[in-house]
Formats: C-alpha cells, structure tokens, sequence
C-alpha cells in the first residue's frame, strides 16, 4: 500500500501541470481502515485538489450568500491532467480509466490501486459553520461525496471502545462474503466492503463483545437481519461518518439486497 501511495505521489510530483496545484494524497477504503482481508486485491488511492471545490447548503442558501466565487479549474480538467501524468509515469498500458477512477496496475513492487479523483466538499449549515469531505463527478455524470476522515475516526473510536471487536467482526464478515462468492451464493455479490464496513458499525457494541469471535458474529447477524425485515427499522442507520443514510437516496445497495445476504450468510454459516 505505502509503495502504491508512493508511486502516485511521484508521478503528480513529476506532472508540470499538476505539481504547482495544492494537492493530497492518501489511501482510502479498507486499507486505511484496517479492514482489509486477504481477498482484497487494490488499494484506493484518493487524489484531493482543493484549488477548487464543490459545496452544498442549507435551503435557500446560494453561492453569492456563502461568498463563493466562481471556480476558474474544473473537474473534467483535474481528471483528464492527472490521467496524463498517470500514463506518463506509469505506462499507457498500466492505466485503465474508468468510470470514478483510474486502475493502476500492479507489479512486483506495489499492489493494484484506484486512483480516485477528488475537488474538496463542503457542507454548509444554517449556523455558518460548515464541515469538509471530498466529491467527484464520474465520468457519466454522477455527483459522489465521501467523508473519508469522519469515517476513518469513528471507526478507530468504536474500534477501541469494542475492544478491537469492531474491525474483527468487519474483517470475519467480509471473509464470509469471499467465501461465499466462491460458491456462486448471488447475494454476495453486490455486497461491497464499504457497507459491510458500515452494517456492523450499526451493531450496539455490547452484541460485538460476547467473548468469542463464534457468538459477537452471531449476535451481530442476529441484529443485523432483524432489523433489515421492514425499512422503517433500519431507515435511521448511517455509513460510518454519520454524515449519510446507509439506505436510500442514490445508494448502490438497498436494504432488500442487504437483508437477502445477510439471511444467506446465517444459512452459509449454519448457525441455529
């Protein structure tokens, strides 16, 4: 992971067009987490610039009563100055562009990465205060905002708070998963590891401490499936940052697909 992060620093480092622009970068997603199993094969990169950035408000707020000027470097920009300075250090044939990210791919030296880009996103409220996540715009069009930081610091605080439970129980349910997609169980398939992540961030910490990893795996799946039969007993949820549903809006899973995988995961694992 650090030899992934390192390669894509360098190669924006050796961008003319990228090294003057105020930029980070930093791994995201499982490996940062902690929650990586061996099934994970590629790290998520994120490449922030915010020489520009994307905001939202309360109702009836706009640019000119924020004080938000006009942006003079655009996104599609951004994205297409950082694919040239990927291909130029990496090699054409090394960098596949996707819809959200580029795919770097892996040698002897480094792993697979996802080299995401970001503009910085701010989120107004109605008191002048505002908090700070990342969003892209895909190349289809779509807008994704993601609070990278807010996650990563709840998950580290429920994390100790449960004993170090938390991240085992995410690492057990993802192993589950793989195990699953290699019996051809379909429900395992659009499960992601950033909702797994989030459903057993939704688990009480007390059904995550039962004193054998057997028994919290079984309390959570208990709660988890529960409280996924109606909507209305799962609408409140949130993804780890606590700053989105879990369910609903434009997610790419819903809570029907999620109770399905969750029912089949107490079948695979023939709990009673």
């Amino acid at each position: 992971m650090d030899n992934a992060e390192r390669a894509v620093k360098n190669a924006i480092s050796g961008s003319d067009q990228l090294k003057a622009r105020n930029i980070r970068v930093f791994p995201q997603g499982s490996y940062r987490n902690r929650v990586n199993v061996r099934g994970d094969s590629d790290v998520d990169i994120a490449v922030v610039c915010s020489d520009t950035f994307f905001w939202e408000g309360p109702e009836g707020a706009t640019r000119e009563t924020l004080g938000i000027t006009p942006a003079t470097y655009h996104f599609d920009v951004f994205r297409s100055e950082l694919e040239t300075a990927l291909v130029d250090y990496f090699g054409r044939a090394a960098v596949d562009p996707g819809d959200k990210a580029f795919d770097i791919k892996a040698n002897s030296y480094r792993v697979d990465a996802d080299v995401a880009p970001f503009f910085d996103h701010f989120r107004h409220a109605g008191d002048g205060s505002k908090i700070k996540g990342v969003e892209m715009r895909t190349r289809a069009g779509r807008s994704i905002i993601n609070w990278p930081d807010q996650h990563y610091e709840n998950g580290v605080w429920k994390n100790d708070r449960t004993s170090r439970s938390y991240k085992g129980c995410v690492r057990i349910l993802k192993s589950l998963r793989y195990a699953m997609l290699s019996d051809n169980i379909a429900s395992a398939e659009g499960t992601s590891s950033f909702l797994m992540e989030c459903l057993i961030w939704n688990v009480p910490d007390k059904d995550l401490m039962q004193g054998t990893w057997v028994q919290s795996m079984r309390e959570a799946l208990v709660y988890l499936f529960n409280n996924t039969i109606r909507f209305e007993d799962c609408s409140e949820w949130g993804e780890v940052s606590e700053l989105k549903y879990l369910f609903g809006g434009n997610q790419a899973w819903t809570w029907e697909g999620t109770h399905r995988f969750l029912s089949d995961c107490w079948d695979y694992v023939g709990y009673s």
